[in-house]
């Protein structure tokens, strides 16, 4: 081929680019991305848990206070809620009328996690996490003397508690951050109140449940978005295979969870104001959304409390440090609390 006819095949080569391009609309449209119901607001379903039978909750009772945050929801045996005002240190009576009083107030430390002993008696877990400090408290519910089982000295940070049948019990260490993992579960026991160690190594151990047997172990790793599930030995001992990981969650993240008489775990979903709900094996069954999430309410749901005679759960959850108002909220569960 001579070089003479090599500029006369460009040339035609870009009449025919031009006479295509001549072709196309004006004013040709770009697509792209764009908000819709599916993904706008600040806390949308993943697509994964869209398909999850969904109820929404009733607002119970609201507080009022700016920044208030909630915390630690459980019954007593006379059917009141307890929970935790973190902001106030206090821990919280409603009745079943709706009456609202305090039952014991902290000094320094602000109460997470509550649980009521074998005798009756309130277990307090408390932190402090601008000093990195924390305890394990109990309290008599008619004196509402304070009495310290693990003291500040000994360096954990707990979160939260679950009692067994013997009179020991679990608490979540929520030390670490996602890429240093030094928090954990440990087990107290029942005279000596000796803290051994049930798992190790982990990211802000934040919500803790125990099976009514006592053989299975529920905790979310706050820092690391984990369930997990422990099948247990005795109170300390895992069984060889009875450690796994049947649920990672998506977006902030798993705070305290509950478990109903069916062995359903329900879990708190601090930031996106939710309760995920999952099967005895760690299957994702449902979900309960809190009223006003998508316009940035009670998106902080904290803790839950399952009603032990009958299908109702109790949801504490605010609006988050720069929020004026805290609520309790209620629907019906899969069934009673343990």
């Amino acid at each position: 081929m001579s070089k003479k006819i090599l500029p006369k095949i460009s040339y035609a080569l870009l009449m025919l680019i031009c006479a295509s391009s001549s072709s196309l609309p004006a004013h040709a449209e770009i697509t792209g991305l764009t908000y819709d119901i599916n993904n706008r607001g600040p806390a949308p379903i993943p697509p994964s848990e869209k398909g999850l039978q969904t109820v929404t909750a009733e607002t119970w009772l609201g507080l009022q206070g700016k920044g208030i945050m909630l915390e630690g929801a459980i019954f007593d045996a006379k059917g009141n809620l307890l929970f935790c005002d973190v902001t106030n240190r206090k821990i919280m009576r409603l009745s079943p009328s709706r009456k609202l009083s305090t039952v014991v107030t902290l000094n320094d430390l602000r109460p997470g996690g509550i649980a009521l002993d074998k005798d009756g008696k309130l277990l307090i877990a408390a932190i402090d996490m601008q000093t990195k400090r924390g305890a394990i408290f109990s309290s008599d519910l008619v004196t509402h003397r304070l009495h310290t089982i693990i003291a500040p000295e000994l360096g954990y940070i707990p979160n939260d508690i679950a009692v067994d049948a013997h009179g020991g019990f679990y608490f979540s260490d929520f030390r670490g951050t996602s890429t240093a993992a030094q928090g954990g579960v440990y087990y107290v026991s029942p005279r000596t109140h000796s803290i051994k160690t049930v798992l190790s190594g982990l990211s802000q151990a934040n919500g803790i449940a125990l099976s009514h047997d006592g053989k299975t172990l529920w905790v979310t790793e706050f820092g690391r978005n984990l369930l997990h599930r422990i099948i247990l030995q005795g109170a300390t001992q895992i069984d060889p295979i009875g450690s796994s990981i049947p649920y990672h969650f998506i977006g902030a993240a798993p705070d305290s969870m509950r478990m109903d008489k069916d062995g359903n775990v329900y879990v708190a979903m601090y930031g996106q104001g939710r309760v995920l709900v999952f099967n005895p094996n760690g299957i994702p069954i449902g979900q309960i959304l809190l009223p006003e999430r998508q316009s940035g309410k009670n998106l902080y749901s904290t803790s839950l409390a399952l009603n032990p005679h009958k299908n109702e759960i109790f949801i504490v959850s605010s609006d988050g440090p720069e929020g004026r108002a805290a609520s309790i909220l209620r629907t019906k569960s899969f069934s009673a609390g343990l």
